[in-house]
């Protein structure tokens, strides 16, 4: 289900999905159309942004943590025009699984947008590059974010957009074993070593948008 007050972005939306073999239950642009909707039709997964009538403010938000309240089992993406870094926060913070972040303008970028609904299906999460880029730089005056060396902090940065650890390797072009060296440096680093190892990547990435 999409909620978007954007008629030419939530259409646009609804065309895609349909293309790449989705099925879009409903596509509204309210949040109270949406609340309504889920509960009637309780989807997958719902497509949300974050400022939508009547103030244009966090109706879409809000609307965001009652779904992952009421309905746990239905994933959440939020789209948003600008970083919202308390938004993410809030978010991420009422749940780590099945939840995503991205920018409006990652839309446009077919695969990788298609790619962060597939993640959150599937139980993960799906955080903006540009948005965990900017959370790093504002976090870097902050211990313990301080005390990882650049290539943790590259590691930390490919886990907050949901990244499994194959991924990350591909990513940062490092083999699997230097990947969960640098991990567990991390973990050491933000005192996570003793959480559950699930645990420890959700909290690691809580302790980014939270500092």
């Amino acid at each position: 289900m999409l909620a978007e007050d954007s008629t030419l972005l939530r259409e646009g939306l609804v065309r895609l999905l349909a293309e790449e073999g989705h099925e879009v239950l409903a596509a509204v642009g309210d949040a109270v159309a949406l609340l309504r909707e889920v509960e009637a039709g309780r989807p997958d997964l719902v497509v949300v942004d974050i400022r939508m009538p009547p103030t244009h403010t966090d109706e879409g938000l809000r609307a965001a943590l009652e779904i992952r309240e009421r309905w746990p089992g239905v994933g959440v993406l939020l789209l948003s025009q600008h970083l919202e870094r308390t938004y993410a926060a809030q978010l991420l913070t009422s749940s780590a699984e099945r939840v995503g972040y991205l920018l409006k303008d990652r839309v446009a970028q077919v695969e990788e947008f298609l790619d962060a609904l597939e993640r959150i299906h599937a139980g993960g999460a799906a955080i903006d590059p540009e948005v965990v880029r900017q959370l790093v730089v504002r976090t870097t005056h902050v211990d313990p974010l301080t005390r990882l060396t650049p290539r943790e902090r590259s590691v930390l940065e490919a886990l907050a957009q949901g990244h499994t650890n194959a991924a990350i390797g591909e990513k940062l072009h490092v083999s699997l074993s230097t990947v969960e060296k640098n991990l567990n440096a991390v973990f050491d680093k933000l005192d996570l070593a003793h959480a559950d190892g699930y645990n420890r990547r959700i909290l690691a990435v809580l302790r980014y948008l939270e500092s």
